[in-house]
């Protein structure tokens, strides 16, 4: 059985680290917010009907530095009893726990080693990405917040592309946001709905027969 792709792009927040809601979960906790009124900033600022102009959109391509979003933010949020959101710092507060995963870094390794290019393709909240680890391990790295753009436009995968120096059927997509893999499709790319990285794991060994099932299974 030959092989139906050549390299795969991956999202970082939610894919190459544990969940992301565990992260925000906690910092809600924390801080006291009101789960609603975040909920509706991100109804407000991420749906498929909000302008390119949202804080969001614009920090994700370097339009607001991280502070400027935190105090936008800040301001838009509530808490349970009343108190004002500290600004300061909020987006660190918001993703203090997201942490690597494991288990995908471990499939990024095995897919290297069965001469599967890898690359990152992710949209950027000015989180702190363990860039020394990442510049070794995937190539192309391609963040919203550096390059001026963002998923789900086709631009940002066409550069991906570009850099890539691969046809689009080529190259598999792996992102945990449907509008992003939706975008990927939409100019070419394989998309793959990531839930977890063992069902990822399984979908990228149909793709690639000599990819181990399992991680540290013998290729």
């Amino acid at each position: 059985m030959t092989r139906s792709i050549d390299a795969v792009l991956f999202d970082y927040g939610g894919v190459l680290t544990l969940p992301v809601r565990d992260s925000i979960a906690a910092w809600q906790d924390a801080d006291g917010i009101d789960p609603r009124s975040f909920s509706r900033i991100l109804k407000a600022w991420l749906s498929r009907d909000a302008d390119d102009g949202t804080p969001i959109h614009r920090l994700e391509t370097g339009g607001l530095s991280p502070p400027e979003f935190d105090a936008l933010l800040a301001a838009e949020l509530t808490t349970l009893d009343g108190r004002p959101v500290d600004p300061e710092g909020l987006l660190q507060r918001i993703f203090a726990g997201m942490r690597p995963d494991p288990a995908a870094f471990a499939l990024i390794d095995d897919l290297r080693s069965v001469g599967i290019r890898v690359g990152l393709l992710s949209n950027s909240w000015g989180n702190t990405y363990p860039r020394e680890r990442i510049d070794a391990l995937l190539d192309p790295v391609v963040i919203s917040g550096e390059v001026g753009l963002r998923k789900p436009h086709a631009a940002i995968f066409e550069l991906a592309l570009e850099r890539l120096g691969l046809p689009a059927d080529r190259v598999l997509f792996i992102d945990d946001a449907e509008p992003n893999v939706l975008g990927a499709r939409h100019v070419g790319l394989q998309g793959l709905l990531h839930t977890d990285a063992t069902t990822t794991r399984a979908a990228l060994a149909a793709l690639v027969p000599d990819l181990p099932i399992t991680s540290g299974a013998p290729a």
